[in-house]
């Protein structure tokens, strides 16, 4: 709004300017007989000189308003561009109304941001394929957090369970504390679940993505209590690719095992576009994504496995309608991933 008063008055000074400067080469030095006319002629009881001024500064206006929603508009633009940089697929249009030098800067940071990502995940190959050592220690002390939350969580709530059972021979209401049992129980059997596809191996073991996700699926089929639709391609990625989106996907599985209460989860791994595309989604409870994010393990470890292997993700949560997992990663061209596996070799 200052900009905005700042730009108008500054025009109209420019326009009042101008327009004096304009009556003084056609009628001379100001004076009271030359001049006269200005203040004396009248339409509509307004002086003639008065419709002058009042006509330049609507002008002004109008002009300043163009002028700030150009800006705006500009602005705008700027802003969409500046959010989809972190986009794989991201390219500058062509037919864009920017400065060339923003243009270049936006260039400049969107070819970092490509060299930056491919570095990422390069590292991440190499060191899924070179650092063996540290995976295992990895799994050790993976399984050494699922053994806390073993005794934190299911051993807690059976040892609830015997209690209830216990209190069954003393109370005549027998039929509610049952269901109780039953729901800590069918819980309990949920977070063991859940645990146990921790578990599993992190790495494939010489299958692919898709072949390590049907398995998986298939398992679970036999264990839980919601339908899983799926639909899996197989696609050319990296080791590090395969491994970490495994792993992205047991994180979100075992989310919706333990929290959502779902009746339905779809699985896709997808290529559309020249993108390897990732998606679980389920109709439980959901949750907020904002109030979760830093103190959910589960959110945290899916952020990070997509960071480095320089992918982009998103987390989408309606409170009772459910959740969306959904992981981006540019697919190698087949020239790419042949070098990469020959210098791997």
């Amino acid at each position: 709004m200052i900009a905005f008063i700042s730009r108008l008055f500054t025009l109209f000074f420019i326009l009042i300017s101008a327009a004096f400067g304009l009556l003084v080469a056609i009628w001379g030095n100001p004076d009271e007989k030359t001049w006269g006319p200005l203040w004396q002629q009248h339409y509509d009881d307004i002086p003639f000189g008065g419709i002058i001024i009042l006509s330049l500064f609507v002008l002004s206006l109008l002009i300043a308003s163009w002028i700030s929603m150009t800006a705006r508009a500009r602005e705008a633009q700027a802003t969409r561009l500046v959010k989809q940089l972190i986009e794989p697929d991201f390219e500058l249009p062509k037919k864009q109304a920017l400065p060339k030098s923003l243009k270049k800067a936006i260039a400049q940071t969107s070819e970092l941001i490509d060299t930056q990502r491919k570095s990422l995940q390069r590292l991440s190959n190499e060191r899924a394929e070179a650092n063996d050592k540290i995976i295992q220690e990895r799994i050790i002390a993976e399984r050494q957090r699922l053994a806390r939350e073993l005794h934190d969580s299911v051993s807690q709530q059976l040892f609830a369970a015997s209690m209830l059972l216990s209190a069954l021979t003393e109370n005549d209401e027998n039929a509610a504390s049952l269901k109780q049992v039953e729901k800590i129980v069918q819980q309990a059997q949920l977070e063991m679940r859940a645990l146990l596809l921790h578990l599993r191996p992190v790495a494939l073991h010489n299958k692919t993505l898709a072949q390590g996700l049907e398995e998986l699926i298939i398992e679970l089929q036999q264990k839980v209590y919601f339908h899983i639709d799926y639909e899996l391609e197989e696609m050319a990625l990296t080791k590090a690719e395969e491994d970490h989106l495994f792993r992205i996907a047991q994180e979100a599985l075992s989310n919706t095992l333990r929290h959502a209460k779902a009746s339905e989860v779809e699985l896709l791994l997808v290529a559309r576009d020249d993108l390897a595309i990732l998606r679980i989604q389920d109709n439980g409870l959901g949750f907020d994504v904002e109030a979760d994010k830093s103190t959910s393990y589960g959110l945290q470890n899916i952020a990070e496995r997509a960071v480095e292997i320089g992918c982009t993700y998103k987390i989408v949560s309606v409170p009772d309608e459910g959740t969306i997992v959904e992981v981006k990663i540019p697919l190698q061209k087949e020239e790419e991933h042949d070098d990469s596996s020959a210098n791997s070799g």
